[in-house]
């Protein structure tokens, strides 16, 4: 599926002014948006799944427009079919692992502990290796279950595209490593679109179909894999 972003937005905080000026179309299955803290990947990815609206530009999913400022087209986040992963996960800390998987199935539910038997739900608590902990809560979780509770939160609802926010940072160095091999097994059975954020080149060169370098609010170089690495090797 192509996704194609061309937008602007400017930001101005006590601190300082950031113009972000993003172009860029990506067409692989796997997209990294890469590049240094500040350099604009989180706006561009909140801009993508409507959390963000920029001031000008258009963003298109498989040739359907999201955001168009011209047309004044603004499709609702909730209207996007794109799953986000925040980097903290983002768990419902009162909701135990059945419930935050399931929120995602009935909008604005405030108990859904009498919605539980969903067969989309046990699915993916089976998918993920969570029907042992599918009653415990957030803090009794590891880093590794959260992320994977996270994961079948976002996919439960069917999305089109899956937006993840620098996945793998509150990980320590052995987790990261499961957690990338099992995420790339997952996208290659489920066959969705990815766009992943980071600064760590093992994410890049783990997800990097294709990739996005950004620095200071506007890409630098779209290229694939191969061609990015042949370019950031030390000589």
């Amino acid at each position: 599926m192509t996704l194609t972003v061309d937008i602007r937005k400017t930001l101005v905080t006590r601190e300082r002014r950031f113009e972000l000026a993003v172009s860029f179309t990506g067409s692989c299955q796997r997209i990294v948006l890469f590049g240094p803290s500040g350099a604009g990947k989180t706006l561009t990815l909140q801009a993508v799944a409507g959390l963000l609206r920029p001031d000008a530009g258009t963003i298109m999913l498989g040739g359907v427009p999201l955001f168009d400022a011209a047309r004044g087209i603004d499709v609702p986040t909730r209207m996007r079919a794109a799953a986000y992963l925040f980097q903290d996960y983002a768990l419902f800390p009162h909701l135990n692992v059945r419930q935050n998987v399931g929120f995602a199935l009935k909008r604005g539910w405030f108990n859904p502990r009498s919605r539980e038997t969903a067969r989309e739900i046990e699915y993916w608590l089976d998918a993920f290796d969570l029907i042992a902990v599918a009653g415990s809560y957030p803090a009794q979780l590891s880093g590794g279950q959260k992320q994977r509770v996270a994961l079948a939160r976002a996919l439960v609802a069917e999305p089109k595209i899956l937006l993840l926010d620098e996945p793998f940072a509150a990980l320590d160095a052995g987790m990261r490593d499961r957690m990338r091999r099992e995420l790339s097994e997952l996208q290659t059975r489920l066959d969705i679109p990815m766009v992943l954020i980071t600064h760590d080149e093992a994410d890049v060169a783990a997800f990097g179909d294709q990739v996005v370098q950004l620095a200071q609010g506007s890409v630098q170089e779209v290229a694939h894999y191969e061609a990015f690495a042949a370019r950031n090797t030390p000589r």
